[in-house]
């Protein structure tokens, strides 16, 4: 497989699900048309990442795995012939999930997601957290890539990405919705620096509230035997408009890299990382949330 193109949805939200099912459906449409082989939505589409205050309203405005919104982009995906990562404010007790479902290129869905590290300090302590990290084969026209996904705030924790590396990931989907600057941008090139993937994130464009654009993707391929030094892994950042960008993976290159370089799971030493995964560790701080 040489590349994979990925459609980055930089996308503004409607105000209703009706209005996100539609232009979400037209945008994957044009992303097909750019060649893409998946479409990638921004964190939560579904509501165009609202979170309402009473409970009882934000259980109503979430939606099943089943429900005639997910399963017009696994209809639309097969249709297209194009894998689809759709996002969406998911129906789930005790409180709704922050959930992504990709559908692969005949319409299946072979990976569903639920946030793990919610933001808690926020409006996201009215959702359920997910419990886990997947990776799915999918079947693009090309072959067999491994995907991974995490969503937002998952990049803060370098555990999120190690593990899907360690599952097998070779790209990992990362849904957003926040401001993207140079301190998250620079956690995300080096979860793909450390772990040898390729990370691709979508966030929502300037003019949707506490967003600001500046879609990414990195490659992960730090060294290039025909390159003195290291590069720069970056493929493509976007500005802050509403747009479609399209972010282009050099699959059989980073295969290449991953079986010969020294990340990842090369020299690691699980045995010594036993306080990683202790529940009895003190707080080392006070948490409290400056960026309000």
């Amino acid at each position: 497989m040489k590349n994979l193109k990925i459609a980055l949805l930089q996308l503004m939200p409607e105000d209703t699900l009706e209005g996100n099912l539609e232009k979400g459906l037209k945008y994957c449409r044009k992303s097909k048309e750019m060649g893409a082989d998946i479409a990638l939505f921004p964190e939560m589409w579904s509501v165009g990442y609202n979170i309402l205050e009473d409970v009882t309203e934000l259980k109503a405005s979430a939606i099943s795995n089943e429900s005639i919104f997910l399963n017009s982009f696994g209809k639309l995906a097969k249709e297209l012939n194009m894998a689809i990562g759709i996002t969406f404010l998911e129906k789930h007790e005790p409180l709704p999930r922050n959930t992504m479902c990709l559908f692969d290129r005949f319409g299946n869905k072979v990976l569903t997601y639920a946030k793990v590290h919610t933001c808690d300090f926020g409006d996201e302590r009215r959702l359920t957290a997910g419990n886990d990290f997947y990776v799915a084969d999918l079947n693009v026209e090309q072959g067999v890539v491994k995907i991974g996904a995490m969503i937002c705030y998952d990049r803060e924790f370098p555990e999120s990405a190690r593990i899907l590396m360690l599952k097998g990931a070779e790209i990992i989907l990362v849904p957003n919705a926040c401001p993207m600057e140079i301190n998250r941008i620079s956690q995300l090139r080096a979860r793909a620096y450390e772990n040898m993937v390729g990370i691709a994130t979508v966030n929502y464009p300037k003019g949707k509230p506490d967003c600001n654009g500046h879609s990414t993707a990195f490659d992960g391929i730090v060294y290039r035997p025909s390159d003195p030094g290291s590069r720069d892994t970056l493929i493509i950042e976007a500005g802050d408009k509403e747009d479609i960008y399209i972010a282009d993976f050099p699959i059989d290159e980073i295969r290449e890299y991953r079986s010969h370089e020294v990340h990842g799971n090369a020299y690691r030493h699980p045995q010594k990382y036993k306080l990683l995964i202790s529940e009895g560790i003190k707080e080392p701080f006070i948490r409290k949330d400056y960026r309000k």
